[in-house]
């Protein structure tokens, strides 16, 4: 078993990692959280290991998310993501812009498909998103192409200013 973690996490903590940060908004926090899911599955060591390792990541998150809730923390929770390199000022400002476009539009989303969308990003498999959501999974795509469209759409409405909250629509 430790062989074949070792596998999975060199395949799939970066997925993970981009998974949680989708959820926390906090690239060091994203990090914590896909490595205690590792640790975790020492522990319990899953049959399948990459998707239980998505399904515990994302219930630690919620809880954590839930925890701060109740505590009424009032966390930063919008860290940008790690640059590769240096950008001109103009371009990062951009770059700031067009995440926090992307973020308000994820929020957008119904929980449903901004968890199909974010699983489906993560590199999952259909069977993966459908294990992991409870959806049936010839409902994926048809769940996953719904998402896409509405998160352009609120995109694009953000970026024109508009307020209308299209996960409803």
């Amino acid at each position: 078993m430790p062989e074949d973690l070792a596998e999975i996490y060199r395949s799939t903590y970066r997925a993970l990692v981009r998974f949680l940060y989708r959820k926390v908004w906090d690239a060091e926090r994203a990090e914590d959280l896909a490595q205690e899911a590792f640790a975790r599955a020492l522990v319990h060591k899953p049959d399948n290991a990459r998707g239980w390792l998505f399904v515990v990541a994302a219930n630690m998150a919620r809880d954590e998310a839930r925890r701060a809730a109740r505590e009424r923390r009032h966390l930063t929770l919008l860290k940008s993501e790690p640059e590769a390199e240096a950008r001109e000022p103009e371009a990062e400002m951009d770059a700031d812009t067009q995440r926090t476009q992307v973020r308000v539009a994820l929020d957008q989303l119904t929980p449903r498909d901004r968890e199909a969308l974010l699983l489906w990003d993560a590199g999952m498999s259909y069977d993966e998103i459908a294990t992991q959501t409870g959806l049936a999974h010839g409902a994926i795509g048809t769940t996953l192409a719904r998402a896409r469209r509405r998160l352009v759409e609120a995109y694009e409405a953000g970026r024109e200013g508009g307020g209308e909250h299209v996960a409803r629509g």
